[in-house]
Order: structure tokens, then sequence, then C-alpha cells
């Protein structure tokens, strides 16, 4: 049996979303184990999207599965569904570890009992915990995979205080702390930000998913009243959509960007002075936020768990439910040009401190030690 690459054992991984999902757990996905030289030999799988086929990163491939759910009889159909899909597609003589994305959802059970034999490393994202909190079986399952996993992986420690909360019985020797990463190329050489001149708005730019727990809704009532400022967002259209009658009852002036690709979304941070990242509840990490900082663009952020962490002193933590201790730290920013140029260079500093090829080597000598 050869499961052993050059570089370490080959993987099985799974994230049950369609292929072209937003976020940063699948960018981080793409970014580990597809490409034409992945970081991490791997047969990945994401599902079929429904519509039009997207363009694909070498080494991703697709499994027909519709029925994705979190709950009841219609789940435990959805994950034998999964199962059926991914024996069929893998020969467990090709694998070596399985490389769980999530403690939650469809695709985790559905691989450890499609590949029942390699040892399992499992990854904590801040959406299995929050997830597990709402819904009773996702609970039942991070318990399970917490229970069966040989080693579990959490890029904060934030992230492990919330899952021994959730999963009291979880063995911590289990639990490794291997951070999240940048693409190094990005860190080597970041997009050029242009010198600025014109007016002294202060240009505002959020980026992500608009689901409840990032906080755009707090963000917008908060803005209303901030007078020298300009936003502009970039995310899932159908997100920012559902969003726009409270910009409307706000009065909130905003430039809609789109989805942006990668590469758009980097010389996006050169275009603006601040990140805001109004997060409710927790971040596993905050990827973007570290991708901003390393195209030079300072983060302004709610102290969350994992985010706190992940940024401390390089960002500006603020307060964004409280309009008028927004609106301060705003007008410091604005009135401060020294105090962005120091952020900038806080923040450069930060984000080198997480390559990506580090978070390889370390998931990779992870599976060399258990196989």
């Amino acid at each position: 049996m050869n499961t052993r690459s050059a570089t370490g054992p080959m993987a099985a991984t799974f994230l049950d979303l369609p292929a072209g999902s937003p976020g940063g757990s699948v960018e981080l996905f793409l970014d580990l184990y597809t490409g034409q030289q992945p970081l991490i030999p791997a047969r990945a799988f994401m599902l079929t999207p429904p519509g039009t086929r997207p363009r694909l990163p070498a080494g991703l491939s697709l499994l027909p599965v519709t029925g994705k759910c979190l709950e009841g009889i219609a789940f435990a159909r959805y994950v034998q569904a999964l199962r059926k899909a991914l024996a069929a597609a893998v020969d467990p003589a090709q694998v070596g570890v399985l490389h769980l994305q999530h403690l939650t959802f469809g695709a985790t059970p559905a691989l450890i009992r499609a590949l029942p034999l390699p040892p399992r490393i499992a990854l904590v994202h801040g959406t299995d915990l929050l997830f597990a909190e709402a819904h009773r079986d996702q609970l039942q399952v991070l318990r399970e995979t917490a229970k069966a996993a040989d080693a579990i992986v959490v890029p904060t420690g934030a992230m492990a205080d919330r899952l021994i909360k959730l999963a009291p019985q979880v063995e911590r020797r289990k639990i490794t702390h291997i951070p999240w990463g940048v693409p190094d190329h990005l860190l080597t050489a970041p997009p050029r930000r242009p010198s600025r001149t014109g007016p002294s708005h202060l240009r505002l730019l959020y980026a992500g998913r608009l689901t409840a727990e990032k906080g755009g809704e707090a963000l917008i009532k908060s803005l209303a009243p901030v007078q020298g400022v300009e936003l502009s967002i970039a995310a899932p259209r159908s997100q920012f959509l559902v969003l726009a009658p409270l910009l409307q009852r706000a009065g909130v002036r905003v430039r809609y960007l789109g989805w942006l690709r990668r590469p758009q979304l980097w010389k996006a941070f050169t275009e603006h002075d601040v990140l805001v990242v109004p997060s409710t509840t927790l971040e596993a990490m905050g990827l973007v936020a570290l991708e901003a900082q390393a195209c030079g663009l300072p983060v302004l952020y709610q102290p969350v768990p994992g985010l706190s962490e992940a940024l401390a002193a390089s960002g500006m933590a603020s307060d964004f439910t409280r309009s008028a201790a927004l609106a301060r730290d705003l007008d410091r920013l604005r009135t401060s040009p020294s105090i962005l140029a120091a952020l900038r260079q806080a923040g450069y500093a930060n984000a080198a401190r997480y390559p990506l090829s580090a978070t390889a080597r370390a998931l990779t000598d992870l599976g060399c030690q258990l196989t």
C-alpha cells in the first residue's frame, strides 16, 4: 500500500459545500489541497453546485449529492448518500490520513464511515462551534467526531476553550494548536498600495459573508450617524440584498463591490484605508483580516474570541455595537495619519507570522506522526 507521497501521507478530505461557495474555510481548503502542486497531497472533494459548473482548480473533485441539511432523519439520509459517493470515488489504498474539515456537518461522519481505517485529523472552524450550539444533532456529531479523531487541530486557543465547553469529555492531549495561514506569495510580494490624494474621508471596507454572526447589522446601525467615512462592501450578492433595506432605513451609502475573487480582493485592500471586522460572536482566526494586513490595510475589529488572539495590538479594537465608541475610533483614524501608518506596519509584521507553508508543514508533520 503506497499512501505516502514525498512530502507526507496522502490525505482524503471533503468540504460539503458547493464548489464556488464563499468563506475563509473554503479558501483555506483550496489553498492547502488543490492546485498543480498542492501544499498537502490529497483527494479533495466538494459538492457539485446547482446550475453552471464553476471553473475548478486542479485536484478538486465534485460529488453530485443533494439534500444537505442539519437535523433529523433527513440528515442521516444525507450522510449515507455522501458515504456512498465517497466510497465509489476513493480507493482506500491511496489514502494515508483523513483531514476532517469541521467537527460538524455531513462530510465528516461520511468520510469516517467511507474510510474507517486511516488515522483522523479534525480541523476546528468557527462555524462548527456555532452550529453545534444551535442544533442538537450537530452537537452530537461534534462530540462523536471529537471522540473518533486521533488529533484535533485548532487555529487559536479560543477555539479549544469553546470546543471543551461543548464537548467536556474531549481528551485534551488530542488538541494541537496550528494557526491557519496566508499564502506565502502575498507575504513576500504584496500588491502595491497607491499613494492617496484627494478628500479626507476614511475609506472603510467590509469583506466577507454577511451572515448574522459577522455583525453586518451592528456595523450599519452604528455607522448611520458617523460623518467622514465611506463604506464599501465585498460580499455575496444574495446576502448584500438582504441587508439593503436596513441600509436604506439607516441612510448609509454603500459602494457594493460584488463577491470578489482573491486577487480582486487583495487589490481592493490597497484601495481602502481600514478593514472593518464587526463579528459578534467568534472567529476561528480571521483570515480575511490577516490577508488585509499582508496587503498593508489596517484592521478595526470587534474583540471577539479568536480574532483578539490573532490580531491583538496589531489591529485596533473597537465596539461596533456602540455608535459613539465607533465614531470616536474612526475619527482618531481619520484625523491621525500616524496611527494608520503604525497599524499598517504592525499589520505587516503580524501577517508575516502566519505563512500558509507553515500551516501545511505542521499538518503534514502531524499526519506523519499518526501514520
